[in-house]
């Protein structure tokens, strides 16, 4: 860490074994995130708050490279388990930890990306009204069924309807299993 660490107590007096907790789970961070750049926590006492009266809050705030940062505020006002000073350091370290594992992992890029859904033009329609094809942006003809059009619109789609589709291949090619209507401008679905 490039500062030292910042412990400030409100409504309450420091103890050696709470200095000695705090330390001990700054620690841990540590050992989970070595970038760490400076970390601030501070510890209310229980006071005589009307909400919260009789629990522990605990906040930490931790500085990552880039200007990352984690902020650990909240605290369970319902949980009467906060009225414990050690469950309640536990507690927030153990978020701490999951949002510095999350970042951590933003950082690397190891955050999965889900692909939209790919989205088409509706180019023919049958006579019949029973099933139509639509281009998908790759140039590809797929096939559609009015019953994998949904909420049943199949009735409002015209030559030129944008789309989102999802396809699977099927005994004659490529087939939509389901349709939806763009909403307008093709913005929205």
């Amino acid at each position: 860490m490039q500062t030292p660490v910042e412990v400030e107590f409100q409504d309450m007096v420091s103890s050696p074994a709470v200095q000695d907790m705090l330390a001990e789970h700054v620690k841990k961070l540590e050992q989970l995130f070595g970038r760490i750049t400076a970390c601030r926590i501070v510890v209310k006492g229980p006071g005589k708050r009307h909400k919260s009266g009789g629990l522990y809050e605990i906040n930490i705030r931790l500085a990552l490279p880039d200007g990352r940062e984690v902020d650990i505020g909240r605290t369970p006002k319902e949980d009467e388990r906060h009225s414990d000073l050690p469950f309640a350091i536990n507690d927030a370290f153990k978020r701490a930890g999951r949002q510095l594992q999350d970042s951590s992992r933003r950082m690397e890029g190891m955050v999965k990306s889900h692909e939209g859904q790919p989205i088409g033009t509706v180019v023919r329609l049958d006579a019949s009204g029973e099933f139509g094809f639509l281009r998908s942006n790759d140039g590809e003809e797929i096939y559609f069924h009015r019953n994998s059009v949904l909420d049943g619109a199949f009735s409002e789609l015209a030559i030129g309807s944008r789309v989102v589709f999802a396809d699977e291949i099927g005994e004659k090619g490529p087939q939509a299993t389901t349709v939806k209507l763009l909403g307008k401008h093709g913005l929205r679905v």
